[in-house]
């Protein structure tokens, strides 16, 4: 159970530092992010079977997460007709 726990808290420290560190594509921070998501659904998963929780809030976090990914690929893809690239600084935010 200790290892489990370790194992998760590596996975979302690594996602952080990609999140902080790589700032100057899209598409890597989606990606980091959703690795985020995965250790925070693992984290999830594992404390509601520790407590014998029923697993409902699994199913409304997994909808969320789903909707976010979805989300973001849409604003890549938006980004990448708009501006041609998916780098931060091709666009300005005024």
């Amino acid at each position: 159970m200790m290892k489990i726990s370790l194992i998760i808290f590596v996975m979302f420290m690594i996602g952080n530092m990609i999140f902080v560190s790589k700032h100057k594509h899209l598409l890597i921070m989606l990606l980091s992010l959703e690795f985020l998501v995965l250790s925070i659904y693992l984290l999830l998963l594992m404390y509601l079977s520790y407590i014998e929780f029923n697993m409902y809030m699994l199913m409304v976090f997994l909808v969320f997460s789903v909707c976010e990914g979805a989300l973001g690929i849409s604003i890549l893809v938006s980004m990448i007709r708009t501006y041609g690239n998916d780098y931060f600084q091709s666009f300005s935010l005024l």
